[in-house]
């Protein structure tokens, strides 16, 4: 039987890059340790800004800056594939919220944020650069894993299109704002987007001051296997081929619909803060 070992681990990340790495490093060596395929850490974690989030401008690095350099080091000799997310500087001043697939001691893939969080009276847009290409697929042990960021997961057009593409596991690494009814958003949003496309869901929510935490792995059929807290640590969970499978036969919503989904990117809409 097919299987994939998957674990989403959170932390509070700080605004200190080599602090951060520090605390990725053991978090990595302990996934190999435990046969983990898959490892998913949360969003933005190269540094973190609760305030003063124009300094992400600043402090943002290139893929073969130091702190991705320091993290792909520290998965060459390991089988463990991790997910990663950081800012990454562009062609302007704004940088890309990105996600960054390592294996083996260097980047596999690059994802760069599609959908900024200009919500509930932030304007993530204020300082990044919303990307539009949509995410690859990734490879890990015979299962295709499919890569989406945070708010992403309101918008379930982008989770339809990497299944269609042939995901059978989507990524959510994610720094979920707290604040009224956001964790049910949480909640009900990630077991949405796994039942809407019969794929596995494996979501990293970063924890802390201003995050919910709350890491959240959910199957095929929207069952939660595992689920964590507010505080640092890790949840894990065995996906099966036979799971997914079975999932798709019993409810062949892949097959059922009636409307294609169209990877056509539209213009950013800002809405104003309040």
């Amino acid at each position: 039987m097919s299987t994939l070992n998957v674990r989403a681990s959170q932390f509070a990340a700080s605004i200190d890059w080599q602090e951060n790495l520090a605390t990725i490093g053991p978090i990595i060596d302990q996934a190999e340790v435990d046969g983990v395929d898959l490892l998913v850490l949360p969003e933005g974690v190269m540094a973190r800004f609760i305030d003063q989030k124009e300094r992400i401008r600043e402090l943002a690095q290139p893929l073969d800056g130091p702190f991705v350099t320091g993290a792909a080091a520290l998965t060459e000799g390991k089988q463990v594939t991790v997910v990663v997310g950081i800012h990454e500087r562009s062609a302007t001043e704004r940088p890309f919220n990105t996600l960054v697939v390592l294996r083996g001691g260097r980047v596999i893939e690059v994802y760069r944020k599609l959908h900024l969080y200009d919500a509930f009276n932030a304007l993530e847009s204020d300082n990044v650069t919303a990307a539009e290409d949509i995410p690859p697929l990734v490879e890990v042990n015979g299962f295709q894993v499919g890569l989406m960021t945070c708010y992403d997961v309101r918008f379930p057009e982008l989770a339809r299109i990497l299944t269609l593409n042939g995901a059978d596991v989507l990524v959510l690494p994610a720094a979920w704002v707290k604040g009224p009814l956001k964790e049910h958003h949480w909640r009900t949003l990630v077991t949405a987007r796994a039942l809407d496309n019969t794929a596995y869901l494996v979501a990293s929510g970063e924890c802390g001051e201003a995050n919910i935490g709350q890491s959240l792995i959910v199957d095929p059929l929207g069952v939660a296997l595992a689920q964590g807290t507010e505080a640092p640590g890790s949840i894990t969970a065995t996906l099966t081929r036979d799971r997914l499978d079975d999932a798709r036969r019993r409810l062949p919503v892949l097959q059922n619909y009636r409307f294609n989904v169209e990877a056509t990117p539209r213009a950013l809409t800002v809405v104003p803060a309040s």
